[in-house]
């Protein structure tokens, strides 16, 4: 057993679930065994983890990137009120290919993000309104959000919890927050184990269930009015970097395949284990 408070439910009693994973006794919700500091996030998250570390080359992804963005922000509209629902904040931008899509339906629509590469890219190609820093010491003034969005960030945070509390204090009654996570109690997580693709520590960090994840948000003042899986469209290139580099070690094969050029194309596919959730602050 191991002494960690759990973010959820404050219980302090852990078990390995996997190796460097541990699962909470009380409420079930998974987390990587790691004490990261803030200079090694920073390091984490530098111009390499888009290009040739997490991601083999994220910018040449951005067709791809950007219909999955179409996509959430379809099932996102369904749920605004124009009259509302006006001013937008993306914690986790990175290069800002959301923004760019939805900066035409807010009023002001700002990202948050500590990657160097992505935020200039922002700035600098998209012309978006993006800040390079910390959420959590970021001083927002009088500012306040009434749509706040997390796409696949949540599981990489240190401490989600405090994210989710600032949130709360950003945003007022009726505010949205919608993110998308992998889903640790899905068929396809239970089936891989440890081979599941979303458990790579030390980037993810979290590992939520709709249970844990559900707990959490309601902690916070937030309730869930929409709870999907979502599908996505991904590079054919993107995937056999992920499997055959990151996870196999063929970087050779992969480039290889690359110069062949037999991975320029693209695909969709769903397979039942990412959530995409809303939820409505009390």
């Amino acid at each position: 057993m191991t002494t960690v408070k759990c973010i959820v439910c404050d219980s302090a009693v852990a078990e390995p679930l996997y190796a460097g994973i541990l699962r909470c006794r009380e409420c079930g919700h998974v987390f990587a065994d790691l004490q990261l500091s803030d200079e090694q996030l920073f390091e984490l998250y530098s111009e390499r983890f888009f290009t040739g570390g997490e991601f083999g080359d994220y910018p040449a992804s951005e067709p791809y990137i950007r219909r999955n963005f179409e996509a959430r922000f379809k099932v996102l509209r369904s749920f605004l009120d124009p009259a509302r629902h006006r001013h937008l904040l993306e914690i986790g931008s990175a290069y800002g290919f959301f923004l760019d899509h939805v900066r035409g339906h807010f009023a002001s629509a700002q990202g948050l993000d500590i990657t160097d590469a992505g935020v200039r890219y922002a700035r600098e190609r998209l012309k978006i309104d993006v800040t390079q820093a910390d959420f959590l010491t970021h001083d927002f003034g009088a500012q306040r959000f009434d749509v706040v969005c997390l796409w696949d960030t949540i599981e990489h945070l240190r401490s989600p919890q405090f994210f989710l509390e600032k949130i709360a204090e950003q945003t007022e009654s009726g505010a949205l927050l919608a993110l998308t996570t992998g889903d640790i109690g899905s068929l396809n997580a239970r089936l891989r184990k440890e081979r599941w693709r979303m458990i790579h520590p030390p980037t993810h960090l979290h590992y939520f269930s709709r249970q844990t994840l559900t707990r959490l948000l309601n902690s916070y003042g937030f309730d869930v009015i929409y709870d999907r899986y979502c599908g996505f469209h991904r590079s054919a290139d993107d995937t056999a970097y992920m499997v055959l580099v990151l996870r196999h070690g063929k970087n050779r094969l992969y480039e290889l395949l690359r110069r062949s050029r037999v991975t320029e194309f693209g695909f969709y596919l769903n397979l039942y284990d990412i959530l995409y959730v809303i939820a409505r602050r009390r």
